[in-house]
């Protein structure tokens, strides 16, 4: 599998031109293995525990919730038999968890840093991490004692989901937060937004906060895509304002299979996080092998190094030319540019062709048949869904989404839900000089297109109403029709075929009941 791929291919050559110093430190079995993560991010008090908790449905050990910044450490909230928390310290030395290259980032970051088990249904499935609370003030980069973004960009490359939280309330960017954003450079097909306690407000402010998020956010991540951002009130308390609540229901159901598809393409995403490390790996070796290269042997080395440094610029562009690269694989330059600063260039090796072309077998040959086995293996599995806690509440019963609304609506009804509005329907019925009871296609048309509905979906409509397929509506029928073209126009979608409580009464088969 991946792993074995990683092992044979893709190590010797990170170890050869010392890539974990510089960028990632090697993966492990635990890399491999792990369920999909969703790492969560915002300032104090946009919602994130709560947020946790509203998926869960139930508290979790090491939870503290309120108005002031209390989460002020990484839990890392995933399933296990009997509830409780294991210490950071410990947390990094257990194999089968996906921590153990934390224990870099030094014992101020591991006092910080917690596991929180218990047996949710939800956990079984995905793993979530709550982070600290972001404060709006410079004063806490001096406090932290670790380098949060670093921490931050670690757990980034390894999730599957990265939540960026907001308060529709109160938004603003802090410096902080902006910079702890452009920490996940390169992983923006992870971020989602979600725009937390938009009950809060009505829906004026809603329309310009709105803005104003998209505005801002535009400012700090620098993709050709528009975020997607999910608006609601993620808890489990009364709407404010409810005039949004539709548009709220729609976002979390949203939201709710955003990250129920995650165990699914839990396998392609680590396969896409290798290829992307495979990449940059390959890049690595150009630059440290072209830096070894340039070295003089004997005297001027400490005056050369500076002046290597002060060029990786160009050397970039000289690379991209001479490898036909593109720019966006490279390491950022001023990043790059510190680390080497430390380094002896003497003690670089010179570039090893075969190391480079393992790579580019694999990335040619193995990870387009892994990728088809995977594939292969994900149409045959059940689809994996993410079950418990909130994602139950929302599948079936009269609180299901949409329940009762549109093409559902009557579906638990003994009588035809077409019969109260049908008097008025009948009306119109008559006045379109039926023949024998039933009007021509050309009278309903007529009819029809009133309601300024395109052709295509009065064609359904028709298809849908046209029950008995004689090409005529009965006054039945005609009702059906006009009832589905208030379906539409209310904003709802059509079905694909008629469910059983709305066909009419005279077209039912004999014995059968509405259900």
């Amino acid at each position: 599998g991946l792993r074995d791929l990683f092992l044979r291919k893709l190590l010797p050559l990170e170890e050869h031109y010392r890539f974990h110093e510089f960028h990632s430190p090697a993966l492990e079995e635990a890399d491999f293995e792990n369920k999909p993560m969703v790492l969560l991010v915002g300032q104090y008090s946009t919602g994130k525990t709560t947020f946790i908790r509203y998926l869960l449905e139930q508290d979790f050990p090491g939870m503290r919730i309120g108005p002031e910044p209390t989460t002020d450490s990484f839990i890392a909230v995933m399933y296990g038999e009997t509830e409780g928390n294991v210490p950071g310290n410990a947390l990094v030395v257990d194999p089968k968890k996906p921590f153990r290259k934390l224990s870099r980032f030094g014992n101020a970051f591991l006092n910080r840093f917690m596991c929180s088990q218990l047996p949710n249904q939800v956990l079984k499935s995905i793993s979530i991490i709550d982070s600290p609370g972001i404060l709006s003030g410079e004063k806490q980069r001096i406090s932290r004692g670790y380098d949060f973004c670093q921490v931050l960009q670690w757990f980034a490359e390894r999730v599957d989901r990265i939540i960026l939280l907001f308060d529709a309330h109160k938004l603003d960017i802090s410096d902080e937060f902006s910079e702890a954003i452009k920490s996940f450079r390169g992983q923006d097909d992870k971020i989602r937004v979600v725009l937390n306690k938009a009950d809060q407000v009505d829906t004026q402010q809603l329309m310009r906060v709105y803005g104003a998020l998209m505005w801002s956010l535009g400012k700090v991540i620098d993709t050709p895509e528009v975020l997607r951002v999910y608006i609601g009130s993620f808890w489990a308390h009364p709407l404010r304002n409810t005039e949004n609540r539709r548009l709220f229901e729609a976002e979390a159901q949203d939201l709710f299979k955003d990250i129920q598809s995650l165990p699914q393409k839990a396998a392609v995403r680590k396969l896409n996080d290798l290829i992307k490390r495979a990449r940059l790996a390959k890049v690595h070796a150009y630059i440290i092998s072209y830096l070894k290269k340039e070295m003089p042997s004997v005297f001027g080395k400490e005056n050369k190094k500076k002046e290597l440094i002060n060029k990786l610029p160009e050397i970039y562009i000289q690379l991209q030319r001479e490898y036909h690269i593109s720019a966006g694989d490279f390491p950022e330059v001023k990043k790059m540019q510190e680390l080497l600063e430390n380094c002896d260039f003497t003690k670089f090796h010179s570039l090893k062709p075969k190391l480079i072309e393992a790579v580019d077998n694999m990335l040619a040959n193995k990870i387009a048949a892994l990728m088809n086995l995977i594939r292969q293996e994900e149409s045959n599995m059940p689809t994996e869904m993410v079950h418990g806690g909130a994602f139950d509440g929302t599948m079936a019963g009269p609180f299901g989404h949409g329940y009762g609304e549109g093409a559902k609506e009557g579906a638990d009804e003994e009588e035809w839900v077409v019969a109260k509005d049908k008097p008025a329907y009948d009306e119109i019925f008559y006045t379109l000089s039926p023949i024998n009871g039933k009007i021509s296609g050309i009278s309903a048309k007529k009819e029809m297109v009133t309601s300024k509905l395109p052709n295509s979906v009065l064609g359904k409509i028709w298809k849908l109403a046209d029950c008995d397929g004689d090409g005529m509506l009965d006054d039945e029928e005609f009702a059906l029709a006009k009832h589905l073209i208030k379906i539409k126009l209310d904003g709802y979608e059509l079905p694909g075929t008629l469910p059983s409580h709305l066909v009419p009464p005279s077209h039912r088969k004999p014995f059968q009941t509405a259900e």
